[in-house]
């Protein structure tokens, strides 16, 4: 079913944070605000963009995938999603969700097909999967916190894995996390950011040829939920607000939200709108910067 909805304009500024960014350095294009794109949801996350530049969100409570079309059509793509959350596409158009509910990684091909990639690490099911990232071989990262009861909880902690290319093994790559959750890494291939949500930290590593991870370093003193990344390398985290950091670790700027953010990401024709999943609705704010 798709309805219509119409674009209210918020009376929320992109604004930048106190002695950050100035108008020439901004990330946020000129005169831009966040909009409210739609609302009515229990708790939305996991924005991914498709290669035209559609947003697809989950709505968690609700256990729905939706589809935010570039002409601003509101659809289900996905219904009983298995309490979804982080999604990604992949190089082949295979939208792939972190199914908290079902504890499993899964594929959803165009059709709406769904294969389930991995559910177990040493024969024990997940906790509740979260956020994922895909590196430039075709290798998942994904990050595997608890949040609420713990009850039936098979795994030793909350950690984070990578699932490799040919999509058989599952290695366990983090494992010094009180909660890891937003995950993303640089187009090169080189670096994978980490929001340990528990611990209030932001770290960066170096990815190795084999997936491995190495030399941890604390890249942001705040966590995050859902976080992404620029085409200048600025990584964007969700606490309060949407904290934008550059490379060396500095915050350069803050865009408030009328709700809190939970999860970001860039989409549009031109990948020049930032996309937040906020609690009850969809915002975007027009970007000086683009996505990957």
């Amino acid at each position: 079913m798709k309805r219509r909805c119409c674009c209210l304009v918020v009376m929320a500024l992109a604004v930048i944070g106190a002695g950050c960014a100035t108008e020439n350095t901004s990330v946020v294009a000129p005169d831009a605000q966040v909009q409210k794109l739609t609302g009515g949801f229990q708790f939305t996350e996991g924005p991914a963009a498709d290669a035209k530049g559609n947003v697809y969100f989950t709505d968690i409570p609700n256990n729905r995938i939706h589809k935010w079309s570039l002409d601003g059509q509101l659809s289900t793509f996905r219904e009983s999603s298995g309490g979804s959350n982080g999604l990604y596409f992949d190089k082949d158009g295979n939208l792939l969700a972190c199914e908290g509910g079902g504890r499993r990684l899964v594929s959803i091909d165009a059709q709406g097909k769904v294969t389930s990639l991995a559910d177990k690490y040493q024969g024990k099911r997940f906790n509740s999967l979260n956020d994922l990232w895909i590196d430039r071989k075709g290798g998942i990262y994904f990050t595997d916190p608890r949040y609420g009861q713990r009850d039936g909880m098979e795994q030793d902690g909350e950690h984070v894995y990578y699932l490799s290319p040919d999509r058989k093994n599952v290695t366990r790559v983090v494992d010094d996390m009180v909660r890891p959750n937003g995950v993303i890494g640089t187009r090169d291939g080189k670096l994978l950011y980490i929001a340990d949500h528990g611990g209030n930290k932001t770290f960066v590593y170096k990815i190795n040829k084999d997936g491995t991870l190495s030399d941890k370093k604390l890249f942001a003193p705040e966590g995050s939920d859902g976080m992404t990344i620029d085409n200048r390398g600025n990584i964007y985290l969700t606490t309060s607000a949407v904290a934008v950091y550059n490379k060396k670790g500095e915050k350069i700027e803050t865009i408030e939200v009328p709700e809190g953010p939970a999860n970001v990401c860039f989409g549009g024709k031109d990948k020049k709108t930032l996309f937040i999943t906020a609690r009850t609705s969809l915002y975007s704010v027009r970007m000086r910067v683009k996505g990957l």
